[in-house]
């Protein structure tokens, strides 16, 4: 792996930066996604889960639309109706009470109405908004109308949203080239919206830098890049990991901070599926009887070295 992408992975492996999942005589902390189905597994609701399992919270899960799609594009959607939605979403909180809350893929007006009236309702804490516009392969997935209503019920409700730089221009209506500009479009969402806003890097700016606004002004994430074309499930998988770290009770910049360093192991682990830009390796840290992950992961090395010789 180039640079010190080897170090790195060797680190992510073993699981060493992170709290240590609830054990003997503390609650299990649990959080739950709200989001679309994706069949291929890399991204949507299959991530979050997986992400928010390896994160060590107990995952649940509201689907809002099935979806057909893989690593190369987005085939179908088929939407859950609003009130299914909203007999999901209470069955989750009138039983198991979600530590933290995140939502995804949403497309329609109507189901961002019946999360915000249930998220409202059940006087849900701690959620995070993923503002889904475009999946990673190009397919749009959200109307015009609903991202006006995504922007007057949800993102008020949220702890922090975390748009990616397109998602950026859209909410604040600034063109996103440079540092100044991506700190400008951050803070003129926060002041409009009231929510935190981490404005995620890549598409040309700042690479994998990401920058979180608060009423405390403007804080810098770095990181290194890691050259992994497959980053099926990132938006997903990023802010299902805040999610987690938020149920756990840190702080939102530590929340934000772990949020990353387990993206970077998940990317840096360089599994390579699909036909087209595949998903992470989730369970990268994952250890013991059961996984025995050390071939997968001894595969995944001997061809990322492979691939950048």
């Amino acid at each position: 792996m180039p640079g010190n992408e080897a170090g790195l992975f060797e680190r992510q492996r073993h699981w060493a930066n992170f709290p240590a999942v609830s054990g003997k005589g503390e609650e299990m902390k649990t959080a739950l996604t709200i989001a679309g189905s994706d069949c291929s597994g890399g991204a949507g609701i299959q991530a979050d889960i997986k992400t928010m399992t390896e994160n060590g919270v107990y995952a649940m899960s509201a689907i809002t639309a099935l979806t057909a799609q893989n690593t190369t594009g987005v085939q179908g959607i088929f939407e859950v109706s609003p009130d299914f939605l909203a007999q999901q979403l209470d069955s989750v909180f009138e039983d198991i009470f979600p530590d933290a809350v995140k939502t995804g893929m949403v497309s329609s007006c109507e189901l961002i109405e019946v999360i915000t009236d249930r998220l409202k309702k059940h006087n849900a804490k701690n959620l995070v908004v993923d503002p889904v516009m475009v999946s990673t392969s190009g397919s749009r997935l959200i109307s015009e109308e609903a991202i006006d209503t995504l922007k007057k019920c949800l993102l008020p409700m949220a702890v922090v949203i975390t748009p990616n730089i397109p998602e950026a221009e859209v909410l604040s209506g600034i063109k996103i080239t440079t540092e100044a500009e991506m700190t400008k479009a951050a803070e003129k969402i926060f002041k409009e919206f009231g929510c935190n806003v981490l404005c995620k890097g890549g598409h040309k700016v700042n690479d994998a830098n990401d920058l979180l606004f608060t009423k405390e002004g403007a804080h810098w994430f770095s990181g290194k890049r890691i050259e992994n074309s497959n980053t099926h499930g990132t938006g997903c998988t990023l802010s299902s990991a805040i999610a987690s770290n938020l149920a756990k009770g840190e702080d939102l910049k530590t929340a934000v901070l772990y949020a990353k360093n387990y993206i970077s192991g998940a990317l840096a682990a360089m599994l390579d599926l699909g036909k087209g830009s595949g998903p992470m390796m989730h369970n990268f840290a994952t250890a013991g009887d059961f996984a025995n992950l050390e071939k997968t992961l001894a595969a995944a090395e001997k061809a990322a070295k492979k691939r950048n010789d």
